[in-house]
């Protein structure tokens, strides 16, 4: 193995390591705890609605509460470790598997050209929010009216207001969501062809 993989693979190894420890809950520390163990303050086990209508503020993204185990994710896509919407749906019980499906083989695709099982072309936005939230329920909401009646002066996703950071802002692959065939990519590859 020449000095240069070497090197590739060792960034990677390490990465992947600390990307690990930083998503174990077991390793992370409660600011105002100064022996470094878990923090023994009482959770509130009140079920929180799932609309979603209101950002979550600090005590909501950094309750010491459970929350459902994104790690195999976030090895990869890092930056939702700490996006509101995605801490949001983990506190309820709803991780990225919930939508994007187990997608094993995109997982364990270290040059990044499998998709993920689930992927949502635009139009596909709302009816799959609508298959957890209820629509009656938004109804109440005079923002919501027009989105859900699909008369909005421009076309509306639920992602515009709720998730805009659930998108990545550079994309080195590019998709068609409904196929689930990469269109377009950067060519770099992490693994020699065989």
């Amino acid at each position: 193995m020449s000095l240069t993989k070497l090197g590739l693979f060792l960034l990677v190894f390490v990465a992947v390591g600390m990307g690990l420890v930083a998503c174990n809950p077991e390793h992370q520390k409660d600011p105002g705890n100064t022996n470094g163990s878990k923090s023994d303050q009482n959770t509130n086990t009140e079920e929180e609605p799932l609309l979603l209508l209101d950002e979550p503020g600090p005590e909501d993204l950094e309750a010491d509460e459970p929350m459902v185990d994104n790690s195999r994710c976030h090895v990869c896509h890092i930056n939702y470790s700490e996006e509101k919407f995605a801490i949001r749906h983990a506190r309820n019980d709803i991780g990225c598997e919930t939508c994007h499906g187990e997608s094993d083989a995109h997982c364990g695709d270290e040059d990044n050209i499998t998709p993920p099982d689930i992927m949502f072309a635009k139009e596909k936005i709302n009816p799959s929010c609508l298959d957890c939230h209820d629509a009656e329920m938004l109804k109440e909401h005079k923002e919501h009216t027009k989105v859900l009646a699909g008369t909005a002066t421009k076309n509306k996703y639920c992602t515009d207001c709720h998730a805009e950071s659930h998108r990545l802002k550079y994309r080195t692959r590019q998709w068609d969501k409904n196929a689930g065939e990469l269109i377009e990519d950067d060519k770099v590859r992490m693994l020699e062809p065989k």
